[in-house]
């Protein structure tokens, strides 16, 4: 017997949740399915947490614009995760960074993002040779543990089904619907499909054949630290260029330390090769840990991080539109293909929900 729906939504991550949430008003029979035992377990967990309000953009003025509108937006839609409780600072370098000060605050200026000068305090965190400026930010952060525990407790109030462990082992069109088979051996049909699959997503046999954008994968890593007594509430970006940031991470009660040159750890372009199935190549990787060179490095501009503590890391894929390399923008993938239709979605960025969903309002969905 095959099970039919109005909506079926591959990946229980942040975005698949986010839209199977937003479908409830207007759709009755939705499920979602997603290959790990719980949602919100991947990209949506292993990211530095951060509700981006356009600093970290300057290079990319649609993509800090739209993070200054869907900012609000998601701490209007989501309070009970948001985490406000430190101060907030970015840095631009002395040395090859991509932004000057003057152009950083012109840049804010522009999109109406606060910031001010930060306090003699905090400048003195920083080697004064090094860092060119230090600007203190309204930016905060999101407890991913509480955000996947608030959608499951509406979705389960909507009465969305929840198929866990479970990943598609194929899809074709049947009239003006899509068929789905499970793993579990089991058929499901739908008259509109979800691909948001993130690092999977031109992985889905019969959903994903059509995807024309390229996109890039890589393999990263995450670290987790014991910040110095100094940065217990605080939180540091320096860029633009070969730096780093570290902010505080709710769910671990410790900070994430993030590297551009050391979080990376490779990366390639989806080309469909069945032996580099981007989650079978991360399960492989040896996982051997940066984190001391991205602290040793960190340290030079801010010399209380020598007093950290590397805890873990957080090793995960992230995929990126190819075309965004040169200016770092976010913009998200949404492609749509009918009939039957399947809308296929990427997003770089937890705030980048709202331009999908402004989309299938647009779509009439």
């Amino acid at each position: 017997m095959t099970a039919r729906y109005d909506i079926a939504i591959v990946g229980g991550g942040w975005f698949g949740c986010a839209i199977a949430d937003f479908l409830t008003k207007r759709h009755g029979k939705i499920v979602i399915v997603e290959r790990e035992p719980a949602l919100l377990q991947r990209a949506s967990y292993n990211n530095q947490a951060r509700v981006h309000n356009g600093y970290h953009y300057p290079r990319s003025l649609q993509t800090a614009y739209r993070s200054r509108i869907n900012f609000k937006l998601f701490a209007r839609d989501y309070p009970e995760c948001i985490v406000n409780d430190f101060v907030k600072l970015y840095c631009i370098a002395g040395r090859l960074s991509k932004v000057t000060p003057l152009q950083f605050e012109r840049f804010c200026n522009l999109i109406g993002a606060p910031w001010k000068r930060a306090t003699k305090v905090h400048a003195d965190l920083f080697q004064r040779r090094l860092i060119a400026a230090v600007y203190q930010v309204e930016e905060t952060i999101f407890d991913s543990t509480v955000l996947a525990a608030i959608l499951a407790e509406r979705l389960s109030t909507a009465g969305v089904e929840v198929r866990l462990n479970t990943t598609v082992e194929c899809a074709g069109a049947d009239g003006n619907t899509t068929r789905i088979t499970l793993s579990d051996g089991s058929e499901i049909s739908a008259a509109i499909v979800f691909n948001c699959t993130y690092a999977g997503l031109k992985r889905v046999p019969g959903l994903s054949e059509n995807l024309g954008s390229a996109i890039k994968h890589e393999l990263t890593e995450m670290a987790l630290i014991e910040p110095p007594t100094e940065m217990t509430k605080l939180g540091v970006t320096v860029m633009d260029g070969p730096f780093f940031s570290t902010i505080p991470f709710p769910a671990r009660g410790l900070h994430t330390l993030s590297h551009v040159r050391y979080t990376p750890h490779g990366s390639w372009i989806e080309d469909g090769d069945a032996s580099r199935d981007p989650y079978t190549m991360l399960s492989q990787y040896d996982k051997e840990s940066r984190a001391r060179h991205m602290l040793l490095d960190a340290a030079r501009y801010m010399p209380c991080l020598a007093k950290a503590r590397i805890v873990d890391s957080l090793f995960e894929v992230k995929t990126l539109l190819q075309r965004n390399e040169v200016d770092d923008g976010r913009p998200i993938l949404m492609e749509r293909s009918a009939p039957p239709t399947i809308y296929s979605i990427l997003g770089g960025k937890i705030d980048n929900i709202y331009d999908v969903l402004e989309r299938l309002r647009t779509d009439g969905l």
